[in-house]
C-alpha cells in the first residue's frame, strides 16, 4: 500500500500550536500547501509552494491533480469533512490518496462556548451559499449554530427572525474562536445592532412571540404562505403528495408544471441536502415559484423554461417525480423512463378528462388511486357549513 501523498489537515486560531506533533511534521515536510490567506499564516512553511483557493473554486481538483507526487497539504478551518473542503476532496480521490486531519470544529467550540449539547442543536452553513436557506430552520426554542458569510450575516439573520415574529430570540456571535483575539457579541435580534468581525459562528436560540409563524418541516404549509396566481396544490392534497414523494436526504425531484412551486418547495423543506428541479413554460409562473423558495428557505430550487419531454434532457435521473400540470400519456412515458429504480411517482388530475387518463394508466401499470375530497368549514349567513373542494384524483406508484 502506498503513503497517501494528499493530507487535509485542519487548524485553528491557535495555529501550529494546536495540532499534533505527527500533524505538524506534515506540515514541516509539504513542498505545496494550499489554503486561504489567514491559514498560510497559521501554518506557514516558507520553503513550500503556497497556494491561494482557486477561483472558480471546482478548479481546486484540477490543481492538486496536477500537483499529484508532490507532498501536498490543503488548510481547512476545523473539521475539513464538516460543511469544508474535506468532503469535495473525497469525492474526487480515493482514501489511499488522502489522510485527513480533523481539529476542533466551529461547531464544536461554539456549542461548548454556548454551553449547548450538539445532540439537541442544528448546525447549519450560510458561509458561500444563500443566507436564505436558514430560514426553513426557525422553529420555537430550537437552537442554531451557523457558519457565516461575513460580518454582514447576523444582521440578515436578525431580520428574517423579526420579520417572522421571532424577534425576542437569543443571538451569540463568536469570532476567532481558541485564539488570543477571541470575542463575543450578545443580543437579541429585533435590536441587533453589533458589529462584528468578518469570520465568525452564529448562535441562536429561536424564541417565538404569540404571533410567530409556525411553519413546519413537516409538509403541508398553509396555503396562504404562498404567494400564487389561484392554480395550486391546496394544503391537505399537497401533504398527502408529499407523502407519497417520500422526500429523502439527498433526493431530486422533478416537479412537472410546477406552478407557484408549492410541492417542490415542500420537498426541499423536507429533507436536508434535498434537490428538487421545477418545470414550467409560463414565465410568470416561475417568477412566483422562485419568489417562495426564497421567502420559505430553499433558495437552490432550480427552475427550467420549457415542457416535457424536451425541457428533461440532459438532466439528472430523478428519485421522484410529480406531475402537477401537463399530464399526457407522453409525460408520463418520459418520465417514467428517466425515474430511477425505487423512484416515487405521483400525478394529480382534477378534470374529468385528466382523471380518465390516470385510471387508464392505473390499469396499465399498477400503483395506488386515490380520490382526495375535502371540505372546509365556512360562514354560511350567521351560521357555519362546508364548502367542498374539486376532488382530486391521485394516482403514484413506485419503480421496481
Amino acid at each position: 500500500m502506498t503513503n497517501p501523498w494528499l493530507h487535509v489537515i485542519g487548524i485553528g486560531e491557535n495555529g501550529m500550536d494546536g495540532l499534533t506533533p505527527a500533524t505538524r511534521t506534515v506540515i514541516e515536510a509539504a513542498e505545496v500547501i494550499v489554503g486561504g490567506a489567514r491559514h498560510h499564516v497559521l501554518a506557514a512553511n516558507p520553503s513550500a509552494e503556497t497556494l491561494s483557493w482557486p477561483s472558480p473554486f471546482n478548479a481546486l481538483i484540477d490543481e492538486l491533480n496536477a500537483r499529484k507526487g508532490k507532498r501536498v497539504v490543503v488548510l481547512a478551518t476545523g473539521d475539513p469533512l464538516w460543511f469544508s473542503v474535506g468532503a469535495k476532496i473525497g469525492r474526487h480521490f480515493t482514501p489511499a490518496e488522502v489522510t485527513f486531519h480533523p481539529q476542533l470544529s466551529a461547531f464544536q467550540l461554539a456549542s461548548a462556548r454556548m454551553g449547548w449539547s450538539m445532540a439537541d442543536l442544528e448546525t447549519l452553513t450560510v458561509h458561500g451559499r444563500p443566507v436564505e436557506q436558514m430560514i426553513a430552520f426557525i422553529q420555537p426554542d430550537v437552537r442554531l449554530l451557523i457558519l457565516t458569510t461575513g460580518e454582514e450575516t447576523p444582521a440578515q439573520i436578525a431580520t428574517f427572525l423579526t420579520e417572522r415574529g421571532f424577534g425576542q430570540s437569543r443571538m451569540t456571535v463568536l469570532a476567532a474562536m481558541g485564539g488570543t483575539d477571541e470575542a463575543r457579541f450578545e443580543g437579541v435580534a429585533e435590536s441587533w445592532a453589533h458589529t462584528v468581525p468578518a469570520f465568525n459562528t452564529l448562535a441562536v436560540e429561536c424564541i417565538a412571540a404569540p404571533n410567530a409563524a409556525l411553519l413546519p418541516r413537516v409538509p403541508g404549509l398553509p396555503d396562504e404562505v404562498f404567494t400564487h396566481d389561484g392554480t395550486m396544490t391546496k394544503r391537505e392534497v399537497r401533504a398527502a403528495t408529499l407523502a407519497k414523494l417520500i422526500p429523502m436526504r439527498g433526493g431530486l425531484l422533478w416537479d412537472v408544471g410546477t406552478g407557484c412551486g408549492s410541492v417542490a418547495v415542500e420537498w426541499l423543506r423536507a429533507a436536508r441536502y434535498s434537490k428538487a428541479i421545477g418545470i414550467e413554460p409560463r414565465a410568470d409562473r416561475r417568477l412566483i415559484a422562485a419568489g417562495n423558495a426564497l421567502a420559505l428557505g430553499v433558495p437552490s430550487l432550480e427552475l427550467i423554461d420549457g415542457t416535457v419531454p424536451e425541457a428533461l434532457e440532459g438532466l439528472a435521473a430523478p428519485d421522484a417525480i410529480f406531475i402537477g400540470g401537463g399530464l399526457s400519456e407522453e409525460t408520463f412515458d418520459s418520465c417514467w423512463a428517466a425515474l430511477r429504480p425505487l423512484g416515487r411517482l405521483v400525478a394529480n388530475a382534477v378534470t374529468l378528462e385528466s382523471q380518465a387518463m390516470l385510471a387508464a394508466l392505473h390499469k396499465t401499470h399498477g400503483g395506488d388511486l386515490v380520490q382526495i375530497a375535502v371540505s372546509r368549514a365556512e360562514g354560511l349567513g350567521p351560521l357555519t357549513g362546508w364548502k367542498p373542494m374539486r376532488p382530486v384524483v391521485q394516482w403514484s406508484l413506485i419503480k421496481r
